[in-house]
């Protein structure tokens, strides 16, 4: 029957009314996520997930809700870049700043890091 506590067509209603309400509901959500994967272990890797009656592997089901969540990050950013127009400010390489960035990366020759080190 999937989640008994969920109303989904309510999720697309304007009740949140506040930008208070707004972070208090985003911040429940990331921890519903981060709740159920530090729930995972070796006793339970192995357990079939089914999302809408559809079996998941553990992986399956966390890559779905990765290009899930990818995907409305996009809308918000796409959203955000239209509120602001020339005020946005790049969340990663400035428009017009590709070679300079790559030419500094490529500068330091093969490393290993991670690809967010830049950005910590």
């Amino acid at each position: 029957m999937g989640k008994k506590w969920r109303n989904r067509d309510l999720e697309f209603e304007s009740v949140i009314k506040s930008k208070d309400e707004l972070n208090a509901k985003w911040e429940e959500g990331w921890g519903c996520l981060f709740k159920a994967i530090e729930s995972l272990n070796e006793r339970n890797f192995e357990t079939k997930i089914h999302i809408r009656n559809q079996e998941h592997t553990v992986i399956q089901a966390v890559n779905r809700q990765l290009t899930h969540y990818s995907s409305h990050i996009g809308q918000i950013i796409f959203i955000g870049k239209m509120l602001k127009g020339n005020e946005w400010q790049s969340l990663s390489i400035p428009k017009g700043e590709s070679k300079k960035y790559n030419a500094e990366k490529l500068s330091k020759g093969k490393h290993k890091g991670h690809f967010t080190d830049d950005f910590k």
